[in-house]
């Protein structure tokens, strides 16, 4: 049986008392990244390796509560925030939250999009992911890597508010229901030729000459 070269156990984190740009660029040099692990009343900065957080992510596991210890203490807790490298999109640090199985928690999920729609395969439109993520708020462990949009059926002019985007079960929505998250327009440029086939004023008649 195949196994997961990026299986995670437990996450190991190192406290760490020092601030400022000059520490956490010194840990970064050193393979490791800074971050805090925050909930429940307590507030611990701390570094975690580099690879560590690389399996984490490449297993399939950001969205996950996983076991981890800060120096002798256990705790469980969830990947929460990620700040990258504009550039290079490597990480420069990381937030986690502890949780406890069962745990109600919000989280900020991002929208994947599944099918082509109609207004864009048949009608001349293109389709706009307006909002990226959407707020909701559920069990912490099972808090879904994205929520999925099925868009087969838009035609142009048509859209998909976050009321309509189904939830997993035990989850309800926290973005305002009306906020539109996928839409079909028609293109500038089909509007243009519209406008210049169909739209254009016909020439007024030329006045006649009023006498004295």
């Amino acid at each position: 049986m195949p196994t997961n070269k990026h299986k995670i156990s437990t996450l190991t984190f190192e406290p760490r008392a020092a601030h400022g740009t000059t520490k956490a660029n010194a840990l970064r040099r050193a393979g490791k990244i800074p971050g805090v692990v925050y909930g429940h009343g307590e507030s611990t900065p701390v570094a975690i390796d580099a690879k560590q957080l690389a399996d984490l992510i490449l297993g399939g596991h950001k969205s996950h509560i996983v076991e981890a210890t800060i120096g002798k203490k256990r705790d469980s807790v969830l990947l929460r925030r990620i700040d990258t490298h504009p550039i290079t999109r490597k990480p420069l640090s990381v937030d986690f939250q502890r949780v406890k199985s069962g745990e109600s928690i919000s989280a900020t999920v991002p929208v994947a999009t599944v099918g082509n729609p109609i207004g864009v395969r048949d009608q001349g439109g293109v389709m706009d992911v307006v909002t990226h993520t959407l707020e909701i708020k559920g069990p912490a462990q099972s808090i879904p890597d994205n929520l999925t949009v099925d868009v087969n059926e838009l035609t142009v002019h048509s859209h998909v508010t976050a009321s309509q985007v189904p939830l997993p079960k035990g989850f309800t929505l926290l973005t305002p229901p009306d906020t539109v998250v996928v839409s079909v327009e028609i293109t500038r440029a089909a509007v243009g030729e519209g406008v210049e086939e169909a739209e254009l004023p016909a020439e007024a008649p030329a006045e006649a000459p009023q006498g004295e």
